[in-house]
């Protein structure tokens, strides 16, 4: 069973706001098959704990302002600013601090599950502006 149309909506919404404050290596993974407590992980980083928290601060702004509104039910490690959680139920979100990315490696813990495609908008305008 693939993630949600929910879950996907949440994830595009979330991975476009943490890709606008320039996080770094973002994926979309689709656990649907392995957790029944999600659908999708997005994981960004960000170099340093100032990035990670506004990356955190962005991707909730556009959550809740999106038409059918998405506020997280818990909200993790946002002190240290070295690794912070979002729960939205069917997605849950991890910004960490590229050194937190590297040690832990969640990308391949999860790597046999599929990743769900995400093209940053910025990028697309770039190379179509590029072609003309």
């Amino acid at each position: 069973m693939a993630a949600s149309a929910r879950a996907r909506e949440l994830a595009m919404a979330a991975a476009q706001a943490a890709a606008d404050k320039k996080a770094q290596d973002i994926v979309i993974i689709d656990v649907s098959d392995q957790l029944v407590i999600t659908d999708a992980f997005l994981l960004a980083s960000a170099p340093n704990e100032r990035q990670v928290v506004a990356i955190v601060d962005a991707i909730e702004e556009r959550l809740v302002g999106l038409p059918e509104k998405a506020k997280p039910v818990r909200r993790e490690g946002e002190r240290a600013g070295r690794w912070v959680l979002l729960d939205y139920v069917d997605l849950v979100v991890h910004v960490q601090h590229t050194e937190e990315r590297e040690f832990y490696a969640l990308d391949r813990l999860w790597k046999d599950c599929p990743t769900i495609p995400f093209v940053d908008r910025a990028l697309v305008e770039a190379e179509a502006g590029a072609a003309e």
